[in-house]
């Protein structure tokens, strides 16, 4: 059973370090996250949880105005594919809807296929391209969007 909540700091912030180092080639620095923590008003982690391991996933974001910024969705190796980060979207965006969002945006690698199937199953559409912009290795990012998040 996966529980999705706020980030803990005290509790979690290892954990979240651990992930992302997994996840991604440019992972967030420790000061970078702690930055986040204690500075941002817009600013929101969420966190999901099992009862074998503490954090199984991450989805950051920020809220800003009526929009939803999803900045990084991370799950652990071995808890991939099976059903994690939709259900932690699912509750970031009834989390967000509840702050006033109405619609999410989010960039993905354009060979990130596994993420690209699941923004789509999630109602994200392709509206944009930047071109290099991830690193290690260059890539683009296709900017996806989300219309109407009220429907999820």
């Amino acid at each position: 059973m996966i529980a999705i909540s706020r980030l803990d700091p005290a509790r979690d912030l290892e954990a979240v370090l651990e992930i992302e180092a997994a996840s991604f080639t440019n992972p967030t620095t420790r000061d970078m996250l702690v930055w986040e923590i204690e500075h941002s008003d817009v600013s929101r982690i969420w966190v999901a949880r099992s009862p074998e391991e503490p954090v199984v996933a991450v989805c950051s974001c920020w809220l800003v105005f009526d929009e939803l910024h999803v900045h990084t969705v991370a799950v652990r190796p071995p808890w991939r594919r099976q059903g994690v980060a939709r259900a932690l979207m699912v509750a970031v965006f009834r989390d967000a809807v509840g702050e006033g969002a109405t619609r999410a945006t989010l960039e993905v690698r354009r060979s990130n296929e596994p993420a690209r199937r699941l923004y789509e199953a999630l109602g994200f559409e392709l509206r944009g391209v930047r071109p290099a912009y991830y690193t290690r290795p260059v890539e683009d990012a296709l900017i996806l969007w989300r219309d109407d998040l009220k429907e999820i």
